[in-house]
């Protein structure tokens, strides 16, 4: 089983995202949350089980969706590394994932 981290900008990232949803719907937050967190959960068992991001095809990072989120990833084999939480209209600026990997190797 693998250790899971989710690092400070994914949780803003879920964070800012729920506050935009709680402005009409509360409740509905409240289970998104509940559903990316138990859907992330999963990754510890089985950390393979994202696929490549469309944007980046052939990196190292992964993600799953659990909509409207997409979730991104990677994984040493010990651990698994919540890097980028955003909505799943959004596409991913190739740059994002690199920088939050620099931010986390000097944590």
């Amino acid at each position: 089983m693998a250790e899971l981290i989710w690092t400070e900008p994914a949780l803003s990232d879920l964070e800012t995202i729920a506050d935009y949803i709680a402005l009409d719907d509360p409740e509905a937050t409240r289970r998104l949350v509940q559903r990316v967190i138990q859907h992330v959960e999963h990754l510890a068992d089985f950390p393979d089980s994202g696929f490549r991001p469309r944007e980046l095809p052939r990196s190292r990072y992964r993600q799953i969706v659990e909509p409207p989120c997409r979730v991104f990833y990677r994984s040493d084999g010990k651990r698994v590394y919540i890097l980028h939480v955003m909505r799943g209209e959004r596409r991913l600026r190739r740059s994002t994932l690199r920088t939050r990997e620099r931010k986390l190797r000097n944590t």
